[in-house]
């Protein structure tokens, strides 16, 4: 009788051990493109990329209008977004290897960092230590010193991009350490081998809470598209009057295709009903030639990558959770990707200490369809460098409808109204002194509390 029922004991422990148990815990996916502009998505108007995977996301779930990351360059941002901090409190406010001068500029870059401090703590390590399994899939571009690179940033499964990060095709993949590494002969699309990783993770850890941040190089320059998913964007592309780029709108496709690979896998694992799901991107998008054609059209917005014009920070987000967040939502209530890092420890439980970082649970805006009294309060950029894009040195501020950006190489300052003019074309410093003056102050006063690092007076300069 007790061997009956032991075998009964085992046979029921083993059908229960083969689907996945319920947790109060929420898994949380996030998908960080690079360099996809505000205006890329077929949600957010696009006519010719098609993305119908992402749009379905963002049906279900949450289209964020005014999404901001916290830097109109990479590094920065997505250490903004790891840490929960400002980058210029990092004292990381530039792409690692972004070293550009312009000797008949009066100014010289900032000083900083090149990467990011070990001893900060990352939104990885916090739901490590609250256990979560957690994995980074794609590009870490926050330094590569082994203390700090993800296997020791908080990150159980790593598959980090080694070499050649701008091609996809011929790239190596650093699997958990930097002894451990994949490297592509010219057959494995980037974008689909980052994928593939990110379904191994999502399989071998469905048991337990888990932690994804995927991050496609894609559609980041060079344009190296899949070759079979470029003609119908080449057959399609003379009814658009030129403004769209046929590459690039196959490279996001490939990007579209991954998403909808993970929804199915978590819908076949019986994973979707408990997995957050955000998608967004590090910072604006490329309407400039740059190693090569230009790749995006960003109008209405000014500018792109590179500078604090809306063009450059103001980026495409999507949250989704099924039936736990509202769908066909969109919401124009800004934010930063720094505020992630509280959204998802309040999320799961977890108190942090408000002081330690910089953002703001966003929850509010998730899940309380009705809240009208969500404050961001004010939103901060600072970039002390000149752009591989034509950025100049700068630093801007965002306090409800009103922005204000500050020209560090002749102190000049601009203020508009984001409500009125998203293209910040009208400049309001003389029809508005008080509002522009009163804001200045709000961003002198913020770099000074996060010792941000200013330009240098530039020693050759010779004034006309």
């Amino acid at each position: 009788m007790k061997r009956i029922t032991g075998l009964l004991f085992s046979l029921v422990s083993f059908i229960i051990s083969c689907f996945p148990q319920s947790k109060s815990k929420p898994n949380i996916i996030v998908i960080m493109t690079d360099d996809l502009g505000y205006t890329d998505l077929s949600c957010y108007g696009n006519q010719f990329n098609e993305t119908p995977n992402i749009d379905s996301l963002a049906n279900g779930g949450i289209r964020f209008t005014n999404s901001y990351s916290s830097s109109p360059v990479s590094s920065p941002s997505r250490a903004g977004f790891l840490t929960g901090k400002h980058p210029a409190r990092l004292q990381l406010t530039n792409f690692l290897v972004g070293n550009k001068i312009d000797s008949a500029s009066p100014v010289l870059p900032a000083p900083w960092k090149p990467y990011l401090n070990a001893s900060e703590l990352t939104i990885a390590e916090v739901l490590q230590s609250n256990g979560y399994k957690t994995g980074i899939v794609g590009k870490w571009h926050v330094g590569n010193h082994d203390s700090i690179a993800p296997w020791n940033q908080g990150f159980n499964y790593t598959r980090m991009i080694g070499k050649n990060s701008l091609d996809y095709y011929n790239y190596s993949i650093f699997e958990d350490s930097y002894q451990k590494e994949f490297t592509d002969n010219g057959t494995s699309y980037l974008t689909d081998k980052l994928t593939d990783y990110a379904e191994e993770f999502i399989s071998e850890n469905k048991e337990k809470p888990f932690f994804l941040y995927l991050a496609y190089t894609a559609p980041h320059v060079l344009l190296v598209p899949k070759g079979e998913k470029l003609k119908k964007y080449l057959f399609k592309y003379n009814k658009y009057n030129d403004k769209y780029n046929p590459y690039y709108a196959a490279m996001i496709e490939s990007i579209d295709e991954g998403v909808g690979r993970l929804v199915s896998l978590l819908k076949n694992k019986g994973l979707l009903d408990n997995t957050l799901i955000v998608f967004t991107s590090d910072n604006g998008g490329v309407s400039v030639a740059e190693l090569g054609p230009v790749p995006t059209n960003l109008e209405p917005l000014n500018k792109w990558k590179g500078y604090v014009y809306e063009g450059g920070i103001r980026i495409p987000t999507i949250v989704y959770w099924k039936n736990k967040i509202t769908s066909g939502n969109i919401e124009d209530s800004y934010f930063s990707n720094i505020d992630f890092f509280p959204t998802f420890t309040e999320l799961c439980g977890i108190n942090i200490n408000p002081d330690k970082i910089d953002g703001k649970s966003i929850n509010s805006l998730l899940f309380n369809n009705s809240n009208k009294t969500y404050n961001r309060g004010p939103l901060y950029w600072h970039y002390p460098h000149f752009s591989n894009q034509g950025g100049r040195p700068a630093g801007a501020v965002r306090q409800g409808k009103y922005k204000l950006i500050e020209n560090f190489e002749t102190g000049a300052i601009q203020l508009f109204d984001l409500e009125k003019d998203i293209s910040e074309s009208k400049n309001l410093v003389l029809e508005n002194p008080q509002k522009a003056n009163e804001i200045h102050q709000l961003l002198i006063k913020w770099r000074k509390e996060v010792n941000a690092s200013m330009v240098l007076t530039n020693p050759l300069y010779k004034s006309k």
